[in-house]
């Protein structure tokens, strides 16, 4: 069964993040998959119809809502991902059989960019090479948090001669990079920032992009007590947090 799916990326927060080239390809689709990932993040369900009623000319498209299963986080994180990839596997090739015709384009609003930190390209792939679909899968890019996060504090991502790093909480956690360079944390639910020490800067962003966007900069040692309570707050009100950093500066060595 041949199926055309297009996956794109719809930016961090803000409507107006969306490209042009994001625009053009969600007036050619027929269908949108759109997850619902329960109460607390409502917000991000609303976001994708408004920006479909926003940048859509005309109503020759339907919405197809699909719940989103909660990874287990009982076992090894590999394993869990691993897992829960494969019953969201499970829920697209139903979505795929059930409400897309040959005929017609599908598609997946990815939050951000599909190609960072997002599963969505990787499950489709899991799915071509199972053989139940032959798959035309169409990419457009996005606007990310580690872009908007560098342009809503006026700083460069890179600087010069150095490398960037862009890596997970989870990894942070394990011990602070050594090759130089900035550092750009993403998916940090637990603070890893709290145990580093040293000279270090940071850039820190919740809710990039969008009317409840925060943001800290300065000296990691002299905001670290002021990110953290307002992550709590954030959470505790919005139910969910998404926030993205760059920490810039030598961080003392064995302390993470």
């Amino acid at each position: 069964m041949k199926r055309s799916v297009k996956v794109i990326g719809i930016g961090a927060g803000n409507p107006e993040y969306v490209t042009v080239q994001a625009i053009n390809a969600m007036n050619r689709v027929s269908v949108f998959f759109i997850p619902n990932k329960g109460a607390e993040k409502a917000a991000l369900l609303r976001l994708r119809y408004e920006i479909c009623e926003r940048y859509i000319e005309g109503s020759n498209y339907r919405f197809v809502d699909f719940d989103v299963p909660e990874r287990s986080k009982a076992g090894a994180y590999k394993a869990d991902v691993e897992a829960w990839r494969g019953e969201v596997q499970k829920i697209y090739e139903n979505l795929l059989a059930e409400h897309l015709n040959e005929d017609e384009v599908g598609a997946f609003l990815v939050w951000g960019d599909p190609t960072l930190y997002d599963g969505t390209l990787s499950i489709l792939d899991r799915i071509e090479f199972g053989g139940g679909f032959d798959l035309e899968v169409d990419v457009i890019p996005g606007i990310s948090s580690v872009q908007a996060l560098a342009a809503c504090h006026r700083v460069a991502l890179n600087r010069i001669g150095e490398s960037l790093t862009i890596m997970t909480g989870r990894q942070l956690a394990k011990g602070y990079p050594d090759g130089g360079g900035n550092i750009v944390v993403m998916l940090d639910s637990l603070g890893a920032f709290r145990e580093l020490d040293g000279d270090v800067d940071i850039h820190w962003g919740a809710y990039v992009g969008t009317e409840d966007e925060i943001l800290v900069a300065g000296k990691l040692r002299e905001v670290c007590d002021q990110i953290d309570r307002l992550r709590a707050v954030s959470k505790d009100e919005h139910g969910w947090i998404m926030d993205t950093y760059m920490l810039s500066g030598n961080c003392r060595d064995g302390d993470t």
